[in-house]
């Protein structure tokens, strides 16, 4: 029996959950990364490391084994069994939600196959998402590695490499189960000026072109945050917009050759962070100039990419050094309280639906934009 529209707008809804798993895994990467418990556990074990240690022997096993390796000789000397065993069940957590994702995508999709419930045009991308997962926990193991035999922490190369995957691996879930929900749906234009209201719609290629710079600009903010966070970068300056009394720190091109400075100096990597959440948001803001009276279409209502876009532009304002008036709008941002929030997200799925600027757009798939309840 072939595939029904049925089929597809099931698989999207279990495409949406497997989402919200791999949302909370992020979450969990993040608690991990926070209590420096990535490193926690020293061995790979894809299929016995789903069992913790259950008796005082095995724990002390465990805590032998971190023993052996230089974060804890160099930062943690001394540290109780009961302290281990906190950031332990961090990188156990991490671990175990990981596997559990894997389960949630690979047994539904050997159902839907087995069950011949797959569409053909499927096909590449689900095995696109099978690949990258397994690519990602190669990288997660990877990334382990390289804290345990010279470092006292992960490689910031690493780290940022595994966010990447993770951020790549999320979108295109989010933009398939869209889709699959939704529908494919294509907005065309004849390439010329439509009004609405007075306000003039610029062509939607050109704002189609605009978005795919605003999404990448928003994807590098949140990886700089990878090399913050990996070169613990994150407390060195605790002011804003100043950074010790200075635009750019005194010691921004400390290391030789120059590029160096952009992945392993600290001052550099939250200089960079700041500098890229900062032009994000005025990318956001200036982008709805020209849209703020008016919405693509009813179908766009709800978007996904409005938690990533928030956290991206505000990860700096988690150290407390931004002025209360940035905390409040992006506050606003995040609870879409603020006017152009719906905005951003409705105009960004644009790009993620794939939708063109050739014939026939007129004005009847706009609508006027009223205030929304919150």
């Amino acid at each position: 029996m072939a595939p029904t529209t049925l089929d597809r707008v099931t698989i999207g809804r279990w495409l949406a959950l497997w989402a919200a798993s791999l949302f909370i895994l992020v979450l969990v990467g993040g608690g991990t990364r926070l209590t420096e418990s990535g490193l926690s556990i020293t061995e790979w074990k894809p299929v016995s490391g789903v069992i913790p240690p259950l008796t005082d022997a095995a724990w002390q096993a465990e805590f032998d084994k971190y023993k052996q390796i230089p974060q804890y000789e160099k930062l943690n000397a001394g540290m109780t069994l009961a302290q281990f065993q906190g950031i332990f069940w961090w990188e156990f957590l991490h671990r175990f939600w990981a596997r559990f994702v894997g389960v949630v995508f690979v047994l539904p999709l050997a159902w839907f196959a087995w069950r011949r419930r797959i569409p053909r045009d499927l096909l590449p991308r689900l095995g696109t998402l099978g690949v990258l997962m397994g690519l990602q926990g190669a990288m997660g193991w990877y990334m382990v590695a390289s804290g345990l035999t010279q470092r006292v922490n992960v490689s910031q190369y690493r780290l940022a490499a595994h966010l990447s995957l993770a951020l790549v691996i999320y979108l295109i879930t989010v933009w398939t189960a869209d889709e699959l929900i939704n529908g494919k749906d294509e907005l065309t234009g004849d390439g010329g000026r439509v009004t609405v209201n007075g306000q003039p719609v610029p062509s939607l290629g050109s704002a189609c072109r605009w978005l795919g710079a605003l999404l990448m600009l928003a994807f590098i903010t949140v990886v700089s945050g990878a090399f913050v966070a990996g070169l613990r970068a994150g407390k060195i300056y605790n002011e804003f917009p100043l950074m010790a009394g200075r635009v750019v720190p005194a010691d921004y091109a400390a290391l030789d050759p120059w590029y160096r400075n952009l992945f392993e100096n600290p001052s550099a990597a939250q200089f960079n962070h700041r500098l890229l959440a900062t032009l994000t948001l005025i990318g956001v803001m200036g982008n709805t100039k020209v849209t703020e009276n008016m919405m693509l279409s009813a179908y766009l209502e709800d978007g996904y990419i409005e938690g990533a876009l928030s956290i991206g532009v505000s990860g700096f304002l988690i150290k407390q050094c931004s002025p209360n008036f940035l905390v409040e709008a992006i506050h606003e941002v995040h609870r879409g309280k603020n006017a152009y929030c719906p905005l951003v997200v409705e105009r960004l799925n644009v790009i993620t639906k794939n939708r063109k600027d050739s014939a026939g757009f007129t004005a009847q798939n706009l609508k006027p934009l009223s205030k929304r309840e919150t």
